[in-house]
């Protein structure tokens, strides 16, 4: 699917797009849950416990934002392309992280959801005719086209990968060689 151009999608979402590379959207999503299966898979399961400041998620808590958001995405893309004509509903993520199990699950089998959501966003967004790829719906009150929502995603994984090596790997692997 071609990169969406800046009026298929709400102007906030241009932070996620922007950080796909160029090429295949699809080798964006299948190489991105690589690395951001590769970064985690290892660390000590306490680790998912860690949040870096008072009032931020833990480490599993943002592994299950990654999901939870893949999944609403995906879900906007596949209602689009079906046709839907309703504007579909906002998703508050404070909300949903609150009401999630995230937190108290191991990181293990968190990753491995998120390769299973991947998966599946990859299946659905292939499958779909490139004619319907372009066809716009709303979403959160902002127009959006089918094909923007794969790049989204992608996105928005490589956004809170960065974050979680920024604030949460590098802090814990400093902490753990003093």
């Amino acid at each position: 699917m071609k990169r969406p151009d800046a009026s298929e999608y709400n102007a906030y979402y241009g932070l996620y797009v922007g950080q796909v590379p160029a090429g295949d959207v699809f080798t964006s999503l299948r190489e991105g849950v690589r690395e951001t299966v590769a970064l985690l898979a290892e660390l000590p399961p306490e680790w998912g416990g860690f949040r870096y400041a008072e009032g931020k998620w833990t480490l599993a808590e943002v592994l299950g934002h990654v999901i939870d958001t893949e999944r609403v995405f995906a879900y906007r893309g596949l209602c689009i392309a079906r046709g839907e004509t309703a504007d579909l509903p906002s998703m508050d993520q404070d909300l949903y992280a609150a009401n999630s199990n995230a937190g108290e699950r191991s990181l293990q089998s968190l990753l491995a959801e998120l390769a299973a959501v991947r998966g599946a966003s990859v299946t659905l967004f292939a499958g779909i005719d490139p004619a319907v790829a372009t066809r716009g719906g709303r979403a959160s009150g902002f127009p959006f086209t089918v094909r923007a929502f794969p790049w989204i995603i992608a996105g928005h994984e490589i956004h809170h990968r960065k974050v979680i090596e920024e604030r949460y790997v590098e802090p814990l692997l400093a902490g753990a060689g003093s």
